[in-house]
């Protein structure tokens, strides 16, 4: 059988892309429904589930991520063989309805295979958390933000085209059919093992309205998401009024307070957005009283595609313990500061040192820190006892800026 295509017949290489692509289409369609809903009950604080749910899902979701990122690679080869090559003519050419819907197909199809895998992608490398992709090229995608929106755009279009595809392979499996059981001509005999060659028919239609009618088919689809709401994400609903605003000798201005944990092999990031921080210091050396209290609101957390599930019961458990706190004495060290204390989460209370740098210019303070604690201290998550799962180690890192009144 010879490699490459000639007009009457398929070669080695296009048929080798061919079964290779229906074989991971076969297999990556049922994975990602089986591993969404999974990964759905996993998220979701009102449903018990166990660490082997958890870890179920993320072998699922990355293996269904990753075979995802597999088609990407092998659609773009397919069509770059495709449009260097002859493509074989199509036997019923000379019948314009039933040709222009194979052509339209075709396009569905190469379309679909390269744009469902890459806003799949695209969701994943813009939000944090839960499975990674299994190469060692990284997570992320170049041009490609983490940012809520992005991610929650990217995966309704993700959602929409692949029902495009799933529709275009049923049309494309019931064409094949059609011309093998009825036509009883040799449309899938090429496609399969050996050398089959088929004379075409004289006419052949153009690609210009299929092209069209394949672009309209995929705004049809979009535009008709956007019609049911499907890109109307509602916002996150309100779990607790702001910490209310603290006296301070010195007042806060704008800073960040973050959290880093490993889940799956992969570090995931997130913020609090709503924390406050009573702050009493002196320059002088022999001055007394250098303390901080921190108030943190645990529902203001943003922990991308685990948010809901840090907020559960075996985790944060936000409902009944809606903040945490830090209060420490602040003492210099060195060329820097410390600050030592006592961190509070669900009313678990560990003491522990956070070492800090602080600049004062006047009347403008700016202070950086970072420390790690061990999670199980806190009884977060102990359900998960596997540390390859979800680490036990949780960076905590803060950066202020702050004035004295």
């Amino acid at each position: 059988m010879p490699y490459a295509n000639t007009t009457h017949s398929y070669g080695a290489v296009a048929k080798g892309f061919h079964w290779l692509t229906a074989l991971l289409i076969l297999t990556i369609i049922p994975l990602g429904l089986i591993a969404n809903d999974l990964a759905h009950a996993v998220r979701n604080p009102d449903i018990a589930t166990t660490e082997a749910d958890t870890a179920r899902a993320a072998l699922l979701f990355s293996l269904h991520k990753t075979i995802g990122v597999t088609i990407f690679v092998v659609a773009l080869l397919r069509i770059l063989w495709a449009i260097s090559h002859p493509h074989p003519k199509l036997l019923n050419g000379d019948k314009p309805a039933e040709a222009w819907l194979a052509s339209t197909v075709h396009w569905l199809l190469y379309g679909s295979l390269v744009l469902v895998p890459l806003t799949g992608w695209v969701h994943h490398a813009a939000t944090s958390g839960f499975a990674p992709i299994w190469w060692p090229f990284g997570q992320t995608l170049p041009f490609v933000p983490k940012d809520e929106a992005v991610a929650e755009t990217s995966a309704t279009l993700h959602y929409i085209l692949q029902w495009v595809l799933i529709g275009a392979l049923a049309l494309h499996v019931a064409g094949a059919l059609k011309h093998h059981v009825i036509d009883r001509d040799a449309t899938l005999r090429r496609m399969l093992p050996g050398h089959t060659s088929a004379e075409p028919t004289d006419r052949q239609p153009g690609q210009a309205l299929p092209f069209v009618t394949a672009l309209a088919i995929w705004a049809a689809a979009i535009g008709g998401g956007a019609a049911i709401g499907l890109f109307s994400h509602a916002p996150a609903q309100a779990t607790e009024p702001a910490l209310a605003a603290v006296e301070s000798d010195w007042q806060v201005q704008e800073g960040t307070l973050d959290i880093t944990v490993s889940q799956m092999g992969s570090d995931v990031s997130g913020t609090f957005s709503d924390w406050t921080a009573e702050i009493a210091y002196s320059e002088e050396p022999d001055a007394e009283g250098k303390h901080v209290t921190v108030t943190v609101s645990i529902p203001s957390l943003t922990l991308g595609s685990v948010t809901d599930q840090a907020m559960g019961p075996d985790y944060f458990a936000a409902e009944t313990h809606p903040t945490a706190t830090f209060t420490a004495d602040i003492r210099a060290e060195g060329e820097g500061h410390v600050a030592d204390g006592t961190l509070t989460i669900k009313d678990q209370s560990v003491p522990v040192t956070l070492p800090f740098t602080l600049t004062i210019e006047g009347d403008t303070a700016t202070a950086q820190g970072a420390l790690s604690v061990d999670r199980r201290d806190f009884n977060i998550g102990l359900g998960t006892k596997d540390e390859g799962t979800l680490g036990f180690t949780v960076d905590i890192s803060f950066d202020l800026t702050a004035k004295r009144p």
